[in-house]
């Protein structure tokens, strides 16, 4: 489909993706979320459109003259297309005080404004809200805007003692109900993200040429951060009985055309709750709660946090511990305290002989 939207960028990047941009604002699209033609896309298309309209050349030394500075940016400009999108959704969010100076910004107003969405969005709307506020901040006072970040030490709200974890570990029966219940072309995708710990996202795009010689070589659409792991055997045999397709992705729906992130969710969401009504499932399953579950056994195993990270595709250690801190390291543990105790004992022998 060849569509041309006025004042809207077009293109194919080079996994051969497509991407839109808000020429002037570069304002991304989430094409997966709507798609290009559709009701949805122009709609969307219409209200961004509105949105730089109306906001017209912000005041200095206000909020949005910041964002449109930041949004210009080398810095901005070289995040990747996903995080750039996640971005601007929060800079969008914050345009109603777009024209507040920066000198009224303190931590009793970015406490404020979290609380607010917080009230009307959840806890991880208002956390990322404070994270991009934090973002801006410094870096308006790298360039001389601000002569302090006001969000840097403001607290991010906790999730409750008693709250489902999100994207919870896949229990082993769940991990066996699911596959035995997808259909053909749903299985490899779901091979990926199971056993080489592949966002959906990743797992979904993910590129023909990017299987070479047994290896998967292809980097996270997320971060940038590269993937290069030995295509595990469930995957091979995954990728054998995949019905066969012409698409320039590795996976591909019914139609022989390529998955899109809200597609496949919504067909793998019917399919749980089928399961979770069956009883074969719990509650609480997500697709992105599979890297969780590569992240928790590999720990499990005995596996140093940097391995994991590099299982993931993480450039820090910091998430592998997020995703891997409900391991059960029992086994683990279970010779650690064996040897501790043992040289306890030997201490205590040496002691009383020396007595």
């Amino acid at each position: 489909m060849h569509v041309r939207i006025k004042g809207f960028q077009i293109f194919k990047d080079r996994y051969g993706k497509r991407r839109c941009y808000h020429r002037a604002t570069k304002t991304a699209i989430d094409l997966e979320k709507y798609e290009i033609g559709s009701a949805e896309f122009i709609s969307e298309c219409s209200r961004i459109t509105a949105l730089a309209n109306h906001s017209g050349a912000p005041k200095a030394g206000t909020l949005g003259m910041l964002i449109t500075k930041y949004r210009e940016h080398s810095q901005f400009l070289s995040l990747a297309p996903r995080t750039r999108s996640d971005y601007q959704k929060m800079m969008d969010y914050l345009q109603p005080i777009a024209e507040t100076p920066l000198s009224r910004f303190n931590p009793p107003l970015i406490v404020k404004i979290r609380d607010k969405a917080f009230d009307k969005h959840g806890r991880r709307k208002a956390n990322y809200v404070k994270a991009v506020l934090s973002i801006l901040f410094s870096w308006g006072v790298e360039r001389g805007h601000m002569s302090s970040n006001p969000a840097l030490k403001v607290k991010n709200i906790k999730a409750l003692k008693n709250a489902t974890k999100a994207n919870r570990p896949w229990k082993d029966y769940e991990r066996e109900a699911v596959l035995a219940a997808l259909p053909p072309h749903m299985l490899l995708p779901i091979n990926l993200m199971m056993f080489c710990a592949l966002d959906p996202t990743d797992a979904l795009s993910l590129a023909r040429t990017a299987i070479k010689d047994g290896f998967i070589d292809t980097k996270r659409a997320k971060t940038g951060e590269a993937v290069w792991i030995p295509v595990p055997q469930p995957v091979l045999e995954a990728l054998k009985a995949a019905p066969k397709h012409d698409a320039i992705t590795v996976c591909a729906n019914s139609r022989g055309l390529p998955w899109t992130t809200s597609g496949y969710s919504s067909s793998w969401i019917k399919i749980r709750d089928r399961l979770l009504e069956a009883g074969a499932v719990e509650k609480g399953l997500t697709l992105k709660g599979l890297r969780h579950t590569v992240a928790t056994i590999l720990a499990e195993m005995g596996f140093d946090d940097r391995t994991i990270a590099d299982m993931l595709g993480q450039r820090t250690i910091t998430m592998a511990q997020h995703y891997s801190k409900t391991a059960n390291r029992s086994k683990k543990m279970t010779g650690v305290v064996t040897d501790f105790d043992a040289e306890m004992n030997k201490r205590r022998t040496e002691f009383v002989k020396l007595s």
